[in-house]
């Protein structure tokens, strides 16, 4: 018997309506240890007229899928993903065709979720558990007789072959999903060696400086509601049964501890001379969502600690890319760049929402816009919630380092001869430690009341 998916009926509705006769989309929910859930069905949105006016599934003489343009779906399926709050992924993956290329669709299908996982995935900073399922999704339609085959991959498994499994329709599927909230303040320092960087060395700088974080991050205390909770509780413990369905609401807290003084561990650095940094800080508002079938404690520290972990690393790659999109120097000695703020907005018909980042110079109707493109629904403005970070807006400082676009590779090379100081020498236990290339400061951690809690390892 293989993995039971248990699916929101507005998904097929939404699917039913999809009238192409070759649509490839992205399934989006929650995975457990007993079961799947899927809420929401996304289609892959066409390419506008600069990116050659071409459908995502593009087929000569309508009897082949091997046009079928991957590179365009995993994008898609990258882009969805940050709009996602913790709890919520990207599952799985749909394709609807004719009757006529029905065989060659599970090919397709099992091209598509392992391209897709792999996308989604590069980028990662928190890392995977023994507890997390590797299992993904593949739905195939007929468009002429709506026939539905469901089967799974192991991602995790290059030669995974499909496994037929179950999947049901049912309504309510979210209605009671609790939500866990937590704002988190930032304090992070990314040295930089040289004064004239390339944007390639930048994104080296911090993506290391953010694995350092995402560590902390992880490996933090998570408080719920105020109080440390074993793992193995049941996060919804008490409730009837029969109660009424409600969304319940949860505040985290996430510590980070300081370093023992009386620990035997010791930790190595390498010394360099730092010409100049990148100071990441700012406040940022993390949300998460959890099935309602028997939630655990530790699955709610999970899925929120993981949504930290997303949404300052979106934000931090998309600072990365607007700077390899310039053509000129982007930054130069004292330049500071205000992130984008974390918006929210309401899923049709659910209690879930999901969010977008908006930039200092959009408007909610971009967000309203972007919204409709990538997940192919109509959001009111006057429903997209801003409130939620507002003062202090994320920003990353540059100091004394200037971002050129067309310097050359080499010159960025350290040449000088090594002296004594900058070989990697065991750092003493009673003074902090700074490590040319990652994050100096660790994460502030607060309660969505915005009192703040910092703790900083020696």
């Amino acid at each position: 018997m293989g993995r039971g998916y248990i699916v929101e009926d507005v998904v097929e509705k939404y699917l039913s309506n999809l009238c192409a006769s070759c649509v490839t989309g992205l399934l989006i929910g929650q995975s457990s240890s007993q079961r799947d859930f899927v809420v929401l069905a996304v289609r892959t949105p066409q390419k506008d007229a600069a990116g050659q006016g071409s459908p995502s599934v593009s087929r000569r003489a309508g009897n082949s899928l091997d046009h079928l343009d991957v590179e365009w779906v995993t994008e898609h399926a990258r882009q969805v993903s940050r709009m996602l709050p913790g709890g919520l992924s990207v599952i799985g993956v749909f394709l609807v065709t004719p009757p006529e290329l029905s065989k060659e669709a599970q090919n397709t299908l099992r091209r598509l979720i392992f391209a897709v996982d792999k996308h989604i995935s590069k980028g990662r900073l928190w890392s995977l558990t023994e507890e997390d399922v590797t299992e993904k999704v593949t739905l195939h339609i007929c468009s002429k007789t709506r026939k539905v085959v469901c089967r799974t991959f192991d991602v995790r498994d290059p030669k995974s072959s499909a496994k037929p499994a179950d999947w049901k329709y049912q309504s309510g599927v979210c209605t009671s999903w609790p939500v866990l909230t937590c704002s988190v303040g930032l304090d992070l320092v990314f040295p930089v060696l040289e004064l004239h960087v390339l944007p390639q060395d930048m994104e080296k700088c911090m993506k290391e400086g953010l694995q350092t974080w995402a560590k902390q991050i992880e490996d933090g205390l998570c408080l719920i509601n105020g109080k440390t909770m074993p793992g193995e509780v049941e996060l919804l413990a008490g409730q009837k049964k029969n109660a009424k369905a409600v969304q319940q609401t949860f505040q985290a807290q996430i510590l980070i501890p300081m370093a023992d003084p009386q620990s035997e561990q010791r930790s190595t650095a390498s010394v360099k001379v730092c010409s100049g940094s990148l100071t990441l800080t700012g406040m940022v508002h993390c949300r998460a969502y959890l099935h309602s079938n028997k939630p655990r404690a530790k699955h709610a520290t999970e899925v929120i600690k993981r949504d930290v972990i997303n949404t300052v690393s979106s934000r931090v790659e998309m600072f990365l890319e607007d700077i390899l999109m310039e053509g000129e120097d982007k930054g130069s000695v004292g330049v500071q760049q205000v992130l984008p703020r974390r918006v929210f907005a309401p899923v049709p018909g659910m209690s879930l929402c999901v969010c977008d980042y908006m930039f200092p110079d959009e408007s909610v109707s971009d967000v309203s816009d972007r919204l409709k493109e990538m997940l192919d629904w109509e959001t009111p403005e006057d429903s997209i919630d801003t409130s939620q970070e507002t003062v202090p807006a994320p920003t990353i400082d540059l100091k004394n380092m200037v971002v050129q676009k067309n310097l050359k590779a080499e010159s960025t090379v350290d040449a000088r001869p090594k002296t004594p100081s900058e070989e990697p020498t065991e750092a003493p236990k009673s003074h902090k430690t700074y490590y040319a290339g990652v994050a100096m400061a660790v994460a502030v951690a607060v309660l969505a009341t915005g009192t703040s809690l910092l703790y900083l390892s020696d």
